[in-house]
Parts: C-alpha cells; sequence; structure tokens
C-alpha cells in the first residue's frame, strides 16, 4: 500500500545541512579521517529524524572548478550508496581532500561508505565537544 511506501523511503531519507551554525555543531562530534575525505558525525539523539549531510571543500584544495567537482562527485558517492548507511538522527559533514578529485569514483564511494558505517568510537561522546583538535592544530 501506498501508506507502507513513504515509511521505507524515510528509513533511507537524507537532508542537507545548510545554515553555519549546523556545521559547526557538527565540528563537536567525532571525527572519522579518511584518505579523500574527513567525516565529521554528530548523533543529535533523535532516531525518528532523518540523517542530514553537508559537504565542505576549503579554498585551500583548489579553484573554483575544482572544489565543485569534488563536492558533485561526493554528493553522488552519498546520493548512490553511503546514504543508505547513515543512521537516522546524526548529522554528517564531509571535509573533502585533494585527493578525491582524481580518485577513481568506486574507490571514493567504497572509502565514503566505509567511514559513515563505521562504529562510533567507544568512550567518547558524540555530543560532547572534544578538548582540542586530533590532528594536532
Amino acid at each position: 500500500m501506498a501508506g507502507s511506501d513513504p515509511k521505507k523511503l524515510k528509513k533511507h531519507a537524507v537532508g542537507r545541512l545548510k545554515s553555519r551554525p549546523q556545521f559547526l555543531a557538527v565540528q563537536k562530534g567525532e571525527r572519522r579521517k579518511g584518505r579523500y575525505f574527513l567525516v565529521e558525525v554528530l548523533d543529535r539523539h533523535e532516531p525518528d529524524e532523518e540523517a542530514r549531510v553537508g559537504f565542505t571543500v576549503t579554498k585551500r584544495q583548489g579553484n573554483a572548478v575544482e572544489r565543485n567537482r569534488m563536492r558533485r562527485r561526493l554528493k553522488e558517492a552519498v546520493r548512490l550508496d553511503a546514504g543508505f548507511a547513515m543512521r537516522p538522527g546524526c548529522d554528517y559533514v564531509v571535509v573533502a581532500r585533494r585527493d578525491s578529485l582524481n580518485a577513481p569514483f568506486e574507490k571514493l564511494s567504497a572509502a565514503l561508505r566505509e567511514r559513515v558505517r563505521q562504529a562510533p568510537k567507544t568512550g567518547q561522546s558524540s555530543t560532547v565537544s572534544a578538548p582540542g583538535r586530533e590532528d594536532g592544530k
């Protein structure tokens, strides 16, 4: 019936992070480093809400054409593959690295799916801000 289809679609629906405060809030969550990107994850503790995702590419990564291409490739990887692995009620920010520009799409997509499915680190609450940056800066 039509009543069961929207629930099934909502289970894997992925929303968008749109405002700066939303992106800044996710920075307080867990960081999952990878070769092609960094994934920041924040559990909002709202399991009935859809997962939300945002994308960031800094100017340091290249000119506007290259940055837009990186962002489009990551969006497509989420749309095709990784969006189904995102937990409802969580926010994800994908921060692109230069290597994501020339990586084979299959590898990029598989790496993103792996980072999204990665289990949360034990002993670290995703709602409490980290005392310092993990990358030593």
